[in-house]
């Protein structure tokens, strides 16, 4: 019995071992022992640490991959989860890293928020990627947004940077924000994203009130 496999998921595997490839190719022709052989000591050191970059390059690709085949492949278990705290905890552990580029980091939380329908780990990892592909576009003196609102039926999420234009990702934020908006789909909320500027809106379902 065959699985169909939706298209966006072939996509973006095509997409990522496609760059995988480039490293991969790099590690054969340098690797080679006509290469090697006749290299000094010192050359073969230089040599392993530029190795070293490209097998990690190998390696990110493939988690996100294998990442992405598990969000869209399986259904998570879903419970009422206070989202502020969550929230919270996400927030302080990337401040530090912003500050520490020279950018400006601002979040606004509403003072209270009914719980959501979510997967915890799974909505952590998406807000995570997003901040991380925030972080990586965006330059010193930048200053990225971290909005939350509590509306009817959903609680949207923003993260932005007013001043960033770019026209494309490079494959490994590409297919991070991909996992991102996986992750949040499989929870029956949605991800949407552009990049000028960069504006990235997630919404996530309230829990039902308990009968």
């Amino acid at each position: 019995m065959s699985v169909a496999v939706p298209a966006m998921l072939c996509s973006h595997l095509a997409r990522g071992l496609h760059a995988a490839a480039q490293p991969l190719t790099i590690l054969l022709a340098s690797l080679g022992k006509e290469h090697t052989d006749p290299m000094s000591t010192a050359e073969l050191r230089e040599l392993t640490a530029s190795s070293a970059i490209q097998v990690q390059r190998v390696c990110s690709l493939f988690n996100c991959l294998q990442q992405l085949v598990i969000a869209e492949s399986t259904t998570p278990q879903l419970s009422s989860t206070p989202i502020l705290p969550l929230l919270t905890h996400v927030v302080d552990g990337v401040n530090q890293m912003f500050e520490k580029d020279g950018m400006s980091f601002s979040s606004v939380l509403p003072d209270k928020c009914l719980p959501v329908l979510i997967n915890r780990g799974r909505t952590r990892q998406a807000l995570m990627s997003v901040l991380l592909i925030a972080h990586l576009l965006s330059k010193t003196k930048d200053t990225i947004e971290f909005i939350a609102a509590s509306l009817a039926a959903t609680v949207q999420i923003v993260v932005r940077n007013s001043n960033l234009f770019v026209d494309r990702m490079e494959t490994e934020a590409s297919l991070s924000m991909a996992l991102a908006e996986a992750n949040i789909r499989s929870q029956r909320g949605s991800l949407s994203w552009s990049l000028r500027p960069l504006n990235v809106q997630i919404e996530l379902q309230k829990a039902p009130f308990p009968r």
